[in-house]
């Protein structure tokens, strides 16, 4: 079944997963197979101040929508293309009095589209509203009492001229929001900023090492003819070689935990138990728990010990960086490594963890040269565990070549950078924001690692002098939030 735009792929049902999708030809690594626009967005409650509501890009200045005062945009061009889905918005908001919050606001706009245009196939859609997933039968007593107090909050909120909706089907809606949403994240890519529904990536089933994985394009509005300008969307691109007829799958939660915490987590927010490769055979788990090897080799309770002394740091390292005492936590982060390094071995995801928070806090308090030898053993680790082209994994690529560049390690600096690069052209294209920062670093990199196998002592003393004369780039403060996760779950 394909229906605009989709047409590389199609629509199947398999046996205990339900509904799928399925590659119709062939793809290689970092083709787009389908982008989608969202069939309904809006942004988190707590930054609908800073973020475009059309584009959801961060910007300094934003203009306020002048009849509801809650509404933010880039510029005209965003506020015209938003208009279609304010209207409504915009009026039920004044005749409320106040903006209502994220997940009353989606529904909301669902609802409008629906009476708009039906609730049968919208155009470029493979699935309606009325059949996406919502789970509401398996939610547990929290989670219905959740459910209830938004069906009476989008009550209050929905105007009476509008056409009304049964409650079992408001109920629906707010189960495909709770199950579907899709994380929106600003034009770097490094923050969620809120939520939206993509009925045909919902169609795309799980899997811990999947074959395909999901960026989200801002689009462009700042063109000068609007017939270059591009819509929002999301871009579901290849990972490795898809033959026709292969699933598309992509990973709903992040892989560096153990196959039993990666499915404890899927049960949990997506009510299935997951049965991919890597949880049914616990592949790469022997890793994620390594110990040292060699003729003192620890013993059971000892790695005990010390596996539960570093979850005990990993939360007092929490609620040192939610209070900014960003010394604390490099205090603790060294406590730890002491502790970890003659018991865990080098791909242990306890230590891993220690070393990507002592390489990032490092790296914000300008200790480059000691972030750098964490982020080289973090970066080693994470190569031997993670899929070779993972977005994550790209990351943190990227900011482990960084620090390398800032400490004045050159040669590994621009090494690291080149291999972010290849990773990320993959993950997220060669037009995303962070790939073109990416390459520009390269280039730069390149340039000056010519200059330092030229003339070393050269290099060194014009790096001083520019130092000198231009701010050290500052390093942004380090961020409580793990890196936006696919699906957006309610908390």
């Amino acid at each position: 079944m394909t229906k605009g735009g989709m047409e590389s792929v199609e629509l199947f049902t398999t046996e205990g997963k339900g509904r799928g999708l399925k590659a119709q030809k062939e793809f290689l690594p970092g083709d787009v197979i389908f982008a989608e626009p969202a069939y309904a967005a809006v942004v988190f409650d707590s930054l609908t101040h800073v973020i475009c509501h059309t584009c959801f890009k961060r910007q300094e200045r934003l203009h306020r929508c002048g009849q509801c005062k809650f509404a933010y945009y880039c510029d005209r061009t965003c506020q015209r293309a938003a208009w279609l889905n304010h209207k409504n918005e915009c009026s039920a908001i004044k005749r409320h009095g106040k903006a209502p919050s994220e997940n009353i606001r989606l529904a909301a706009r669902i609802l409008w589209k629906i009476e708009r245009e039906g609730s049968g196939l919208s155009e470029g859609c493979l699935v309606s509203i009325d059949e996406l997933q919502n789970h509401v039968d398996s939610f547990g007593e929290e989670e219905k009492k959740d459910l209830r107090t938004d069906v009476e909050s989008f009550l209050e909120f929905w105007p009476p001229h509008c056409q009304q909706f049964g409650m079992q089907f408001i109920s629906h809606i707010f189960g495909v929001i709770s199950c579907n949403g899709f994380t929106l994240s600003d034009q770097r890519g490094l923050q969620a900023v809120g939520v939206g529904i993509f009925p045909n990536l919902c169609q795309a089933n799980h899997d811990c090492w999947p074959n395909c994985t999901v960026v989200f394009n801002n689009g462009n509005h700042e063109a000068v003819r609007s017939m270059f300008h591009t819509q929002m969307r999301i871009e579901l691109r290849a990972l490795s070689k898809i033959s026709p007829g292969d699933e598309l799958t992509v990973s709903y939660v992040d892989f560096l935990n153990l196959s039993e915490e990666r499915r404890k987590q899927l049960k949990k927010q997506y009510y299935f138990d997951c049965a991919c490769e890597h949880c049914k055979k616990q592949l790469k788990d022997d890793l994620m728990l390594a110990v040292k090897e060699g003729e003192s080799k620890p013993s059971a309770d000892t790695v005990k010990e010390v596996i539960q002394f570093s979850k005990d740091t990993l939360e007092k390292i929490n609620k040192a960086r939610m209070e900014g005492l960003y010394h604390e936590v490099v205090k603790l982060c060294r406590d730890c490594l002491k502790k970890q390094e003659p018991v865990l071995g080098d791909t242990n995801i306890y230590l891993l963890r220690i070393l990507s928070i002592a390489s990032e806090v490092l790296s914000y308090l300008q200790m480059f040269e000691e972030a750098a030898d964490y982020a080289k053993r973090m970066v080693d680790g994470y190569l031997k565990i993670y899929h070779p082209n993972n977005a994550q994994l790209g990351m943190a690529v990227m900011r482990a070549g960084v620090t390398h560049w800032h400490a004045g390690l050159i040669e590994a600096g621009h090494g690291l950078i080149c291999k972010a690069y290849a990773i990320l052209l993959i993950t997220h294209g060669p037009s995303h924001p962070i790939t073109k920062d990416l390459e520009a670093m390269r280039v730069q990199t390149e340039m000056e690692l010519r200059l330092f196998q030229q003339n070393e002592f050269m290099y060194y003393k014009m790096r001083e002098a520019a130092l000198k004369n231009q701010k050290i780039q500052v390093m942004p403060e380090p961020s409580n939030e793990n890196a936006p996760s696919l699906f957006h779950k309610k908390e």
